[in-house]
């Protein structure tokens, strides 16, 4: 089993999540950009496909400013019910960067990255809800203070926008 297989990895496993592939990474084979329902949908070469909520993806980002430059360090987000996916950039052969449309930029979501959060989505959100909750804090923009709740699920999607990643 790889070190970082843990379902909630601690902060020395997200490095190396973030820093990319190994011979046993699952790649990309297609991502779709649902912006109608606020999904990424991102299917693997192992066959997994997972569907993460833009608000998902937003809280869990990878960068500094969500998760700190070191244990404790975390900054819990808020307000991000309503956050959209602006755009989303390749990066090399390794990850995607999502432009949202609170202005965050600066997370980097590595091929491996993005599997560990459909992994562990489930997990994750009830974690998140929890650290909310106890904080106080919500998921409306601006404090609007409406009960948390799941991220809506899957809906007909109107529009669409695909970016197909070639594997070798």
């Amino acid at each position: 089993m790889r070190p970082c297989g843990r379902q909630v990895p601690p902060f020395s496993c997200m490095v190396l999540l973030m820093a990319g592939l190994d011979k046993s990474s699952a790649l990309p084979t297609r991502i779709v950009v649902h912006q109608q329902s606020r999904v990424l949908e991102i299917e693997f070469n192992d066959g997994k496909v997972f569907r993460l909520p833009f608000e998902f993806l937003r809280v869990n980002s990878p960068s500094a400013e969500v998760r700190g430059h070191g244990p404790g360090q975390e900054v819990l987000q808020t307000g991000k019910r309503d956050v959209d996916i602006k755009s989303l950039e390749q990066v090399g052969h390794y990850a995607v960067q999502p432009y949202f449309s609170d202005g965050h930029s600066t997370g980097l979501f590595s091929w491996d990255y993005l599997h560990w959060l459909g992994m562990n989505e489930a997990t994750l959100w009830q974690e998140y809800l929890g650290r909310l909750s106890k904080a106080g804090a919500s998921r409306e923009p601006q404090g609007a203070g409406l009960p948390a709740a799941g991220p809506a699920a899957g809906t007909t999607e109107m529009q669409a926008n695909e970016v197909r990643r070639r594997v070798p």
